[in-house]
């Protein structure tokens, strides 16, 4: 089994995709990106906008090749979506053969109206190719039931976690948990993966309570002794506290715990963490965002910047 992690936040993008190549399956999880619209009311910083378009691009090279797809859920930096932003995936953008590939995912059940439009846009294009998923299994394929997004009655609502066996090795995507729902980390532990590419919490946000702070740490240290590799990105990147956090787990268990950069070999680069401090040390023209939304500006100079950082692919 070859796991490759095509975007997280400690890859410069929001979002968990992975593509995880079996014998005669590529697996492709959670074909989307986007990269926080305003932080510290900033828009995304050129820099960034570089990094996005080179998972785009990476998104898009592993769908000519992929066998499945599967989406954990429908947020923008999950899907690909018919009304994307300039810094997400476009479901027009998309290859050809992706209309014909069997999407694995999760159901309309609990979904917002603005995520039940998104699910019916991918229904509508795919017809019977996409299948609900939730509590199935196909060949090396199995699904959750649908589990919280974070803590138990999440006004985020549900995802769909996804386990892919093979001999000699299981892989979960546990998409979104944040680790704030014990009965979820029991799952994922239940299903005695060697490898688990995991969400974990959302640090940088205020309003996450400090029982909550407690409990995710709690959970992290369970799933880190209980499981040979451990990948911990996504919602905990976000800010550069996810990264202390982090090397201290690593610490307590006495075995490395990984973001997903460190995981790919990887500079970790926190773009979105460090967004006012790209803002001050490489100034944004006036205009330049409508102007890249209308297609009038080049990344190339930008792209230079993260290579010159040591933070290219």
């Amino acid at each position: 089994m070859s796991l490759q992690i095509i975007g997280a936040e400690s890859m410069g993008v929001r979002g968990l995709c992975c593509l995880v190549t079996l014998p005669h399956r590529r697996i492709l999880i959670d074909p989307g990106v986007s990269l926080g619209y305003v932080r510290s009311g900033l828009l995304p910083h050129p820099v960034q906008i570089a990094a996005g378009r080179e998972v785009r691009e990476r998104i898009l090279r592993a769908l000519e090749k992929a066998t499945d797809v599967v989406f954990s859920h429908f947020h923008g930096d999950h899907v690909p979506l018919m009304d994307a932003n300039p810094y997400q995936l476009s479901i027009r953008s998309l290859p050809d053969r992706f209309f014909q590939l069997p999407c694995w995912s999760k159901s309309e059940e609990d979904l917002s109206p603005d995520l039940r439009k998104r699910f019916h846009d991918l229904a509508d294009l795919l017809g019977d190719n996409l299948r609900m998923a939730e509590g199935r299994s196909e060949g090396p394929l199995s699904f959750s039931r649908a589990v919280p997004h974070g803590a138990a009655g999440s006004r985020m609502g549900t995802v769909m976690m996804t386990r892919i066996e093979m001999d000699g090795g299981v892989f979960v995507h546990a998409s979104d948990i944040q680790l704030l729902d014990e009965a979820t980390v029991n799952k994922v532990i239940d299903w005695r993966p060697d490898i688990v590419l995991a969400a974990g919490p959302p640090l940088y946000l205020k309003r996450l309570a400090k029982a909550e702070r407690e409990g995710a740490w709690e959970n992290a240290v369970r799933l880190a002794r209980s499981i040979d590799v451990v990948i911990l990105d996504h919602h905990i990147m976000r800010s550069r506290e996810g990264l202390v956090w982090l090397d201290t787990l690593s610490e307590t268990v006495g075995r490395k715990v990984y973001c997903a950069a460190d995981f790919m070999g990887k500079p970790r680069r926190l773009l979105e963490a460090e967004r006012s401090r790209l803002y001050r040390e490489i100034p944004v023209p006036d205009g330049w965002h409508e102007g890249y939304a209308q297609g009038r500006l080049d990344l190339s100079d930008f792209l230079d910047v993260l290579k010159d950082r040591g933070m290219g692919f």
